[in-house]
């Protein structure tokens, strides 16, 4: 057989490969799989690459051998709650890999030889700035998820009108080296700078509640890049794949919005989040609240036909996962429907909370999505919200001067009992109060997730 053809049916495998994987990644039950299926899939066509470029294995196979090592120390090591973190870091290095590569196949083919085509000039000029902003971009972000910088947003006066200048300058230097792309490096180091401020300036307007949006949007300009690096050394594969993120990035990007009732205009130039002392509005305290014992959280479980546990990004940080699923099977075995209500953007990136309920093994049927659970939630005895905070506020749903209004909600509000576990009365990422918690239906059981589960556990066993 042609080697060129088989190459070419390597990359269609896959590219086949890469979509039946992303399709298993939307469910919970197959995202093992389907990751599993793509990577196989990502091998195959490294592989088909290597073998088509005639380079040299010893150094491929000495990076793949460091890297590889790298990822399995991260992915044995690194804990749950510092995912979102890791997440941001991957994007920055898929965002830096196009710019280098971008940056290598100019200085050994055009720079001082001969003006490249204005096609692959241009896409030069893509994958470097894409890269270089998700880079830079990227690394802010991980500043703010791992709490290494404030999460707050930092804004300062004529910042949107600093952010235009950078485009129109980047768009006047794209066009002078399309133009002249042989003669130096000149433009492309500047466009190259230019780049990477510009990634902070986008990031560091942006509060840490909106962070589940930054991820996924960060995701898909590190696809975005891949893709244009794959034009500028014209390799189908990079081509294709880095679309399939792109694209996916975007949609989920969407996804997040419409899960915050947010434009990502209002995402990107809000500096929603800003502070832990932001306006509380009608939202503030209307009561006392109501402390709750271990026995008294016990004797309301006990009694209850149904509950549904309501995690957030304290359940993470507990580390309490384990305890909630055995807390669950017990409630089953005492006759009691379990559930797992899971809001779109509770954690701190898109799908936070279903992974780490599956990696206590929590039955995947039991995990209800928001819209599904609202409905019926007046019909739950016993709502127990363990770390969340903004997305059960019902400020979102009545409070016009509420900065979280009109996002949807998990509305636990309206089940019959709300049992609230957190360390203490501090708000969530939007820095409001929550009037859930004044509410007469609500008990607050303080202290630590993991302790308080576990206490319970031993109540139950008692």
């Amino acid at each position: 057989m042609d080697l060129n053809l088989l190459i070419n049916f390597s990359y269609i495998i896959s590219t086949v490969m890469f979509i039946l994987g992303l399709k298993m990644l939307s469910s919970p039950a197959t995202a093992r799989k389907g990751n599993m299926i793509s990577a196989i899939g990502m091998l195959l066509a490294i592989c088909a690459a290597l073998v088509s470029q005639g380079i040299d294995y010893k150094w491929i196979l000495l990076g793949m051998a460091v890297g590889g090592g790298i990822g399995l120390a991260a992915a044995r090591l690194v804990a749950m709650t510092a995912m979102p973190e890791m997440v941001a870091i991957f994007n920055g290095f898929g965002g830096a890999a196009s710019l280098l590569l971008a940056w290598f196949e100019y200085s050994g083919k055009y720079q001082g030889l001969e003006s490249a085509p204005a096609f692959t000039a241009f896409v030069l000029i893509l994958s470097v700035f894409i890269g270089g902003m998700t880079f830079s971009g990227s690394m802010i972000a991980y500043g703010k998820l791992s709490e290494k910088i404030s999460g707050k947003p930092y804004l300062f006066a004529g910042q949107h009108i600093v952010n235009s200048l950078i485009l129109i300058t980047t768009v006047i230097l794209g066009v002078l080296f399309v133009l002249n792309s042989g003669a130096g490096n000149g433009y492309f180091i500047l466009l190259i700078v230019i780049a990477l401020i510009f990634g902070v300036l986008s990031v560091i307007p942006i509060g840490g509640a909106d962070m589940p949006v930054v991820i996924a949007l960060l995701n898909s300009y590190s696809g975005l890049a891949a893709c244009a690096a794959g034009f500028v050394i014209h390799n189908n594969i990079l081509i294709v794949a880095g679309a399939l993120v792109g694209a996916s990035g975007i949609i989920l990007t969407k996804i997040m919005c419409k899960a915050m009732n947010r434009s990502l205009a209002n995402v990107l130039f809000s500096g929603f989040g800003s502070t832990k002392t932001a306006a509380a509005g009608k939202g503030a305290q209307q009561g006392e609240i109501k402390p709750a014992s271990q026995e008294d959280v016990y004797y309301i479980l006990e009694a209850a036909d149904s509950v549904a546990f309501v995690p957030g990004y304290g359940l993470a940080v507990a580390q309490a996962q384990h305890q909630v699923r055995e807390l669950g099977e017990i409630l089953e075995a005492n006759g009691t429907d379990v559930q797992y209500a899971i809001h779109p953007v509770a954690g701190r990136m898109p799908g936070h909370m279903n992974v780490l309920l599956a990696e206590a093994n929590v039955p995947y049927d039991q995990l209800i999505e928001m819209d599904e659970i609202n409905p019926n939630m007046e019909t739950v005895d016993v709502a127990v919200v363990i770390g969340a905070n903004d997305v059960v506020n019902p400020a979102a749903l009545d409070d016009e001067s509420s900065p979280i209004y009109g996002m949807p909600i998990i509305e636990v509000h309206r089940a019959k009992t709300v049992i609230v576990l957190k360390r203490s009365m501090n708000p969530g990422f939007a820095g409001i109060e929550n009037a859930l918690f004044f509410n007469d239906n609500t008990r607050m059981y303080f202290g630590d997730a993991k302790a308080s589960i576990t206490g319970l556990i031993a109540e139950f066993k008692g």
